[in-house]
């Protein structure tokens, strides 16, 4: 009796409707319309004795806190949960990084930066899920085209951390002519600190020291960020409004951004 239990429970998939069954869903309805423990199951394929595919990857989510807990847990850790082992947990690592794969473009894909959207598709996929705060730097030339992504510091974001001196290092020694400066906040939300708006101003004024303009600083949260320039936190001083905060992030005749004398 208890084995046809077990029999009857591990093939709960199968004994679903054809229609409410995940892979007949996806091609039916599409990969949006399903829940992440429908695409998880998928990614599974199996279950294991008493429990089905479904069922293991609700479990799976469950413990590690969702996709955003998988996708930062490392896949040691995924291969101890139970039902999972190495195999599983290396095919979930692998369709979470062809998903952030797919909405990374690499500097060399987004060669000329127009506006805050652009250094979003260019990083957010990168860096939504990072579980440290990662400070880097887009280093750009004179027509706003991306010449690399430098990461400055991993840690705290802080005043030493985010030295000027380790800002600016590698934009000098390469004669950039502009920056944007750029970091993310691991609890998702990227909303500016104190701090960071402390830090971006200090790199501002420092930037015009040097010769080199800090166009603006984006903060990435979950899938979601924010563009200290269009919260307005770039232009507190008279001559930081006149040199930095009036800039045009799209020019009709170049598409590059465009300062005032």
């Amino acid at each position: 009796m208890s084995g046809k239990l077990k029999k009857r429970v591990s093939s709960t998939i199968r004994q679903m409707p054809a229609s409410e069954r995940p892979r007949e869903r996806l091609l039916r309805v599409g990969p949006s319309a399903l829940s992440s423990a429908e695409l998880t199951s998928i990614i599974l394929r199996t279950g294991v004795r008493g429990q089905s595919a479904l069922a293991l990857a609700n479990s799976l989510l469950q413990v590690f806190g969702g996709v955003r807990g998988m996708a930062s847990t490392s896949t040691q850790d995924l291969a101890t949960h139970k039902g999972i082992g190495p195999a599983k947990a290396v095919q979930i690592k692998a369709a979470i990084e062809l998903g952030r794969r797919a909405f990374m473009l690499e500097p060399e894909d987004l060669v000329q930066i127009n506006g805050p959207q652009d250094v979003a598709e260019l990083i957010v996929g990168d860096m939504r899920y990072l579980d440290r705060e990662h400070f880097k730097v887009v280093i750009l030339n004179a027509k706003n085209r991306v010449e690399d992504l430098v990461t400055i510091s991993i840690g705290s974001l802080d005043s030493s951390l985010a030295h000027p001196r380790e800002v600016f290092k590698e934009c000098v020694r390469r004669n950039c002519a502009r920056v944007i400066l750029v970091h993310n906040h691991p609890s998702g939300d990227p909303t500016p600190s104190d701090a960071d708006i402390a830090i971006t101003r200090r790199l501002a004024s420092c930037g015009l020291i040097l010769g080199i303009e800090v166009l603006d600083h984006i903060i990435v949260g979950d899938n979601r960020y924010k563009s200290l320039k269009e919260l307005g936190f770039m232009d507190r001083e008279p001559v930081e409004r006149r040199m930095i905060a009036s800039m045009d992030w799209e020019s009709p005749e170049s598409g590059c951004l465009e300062f005032d004398a």
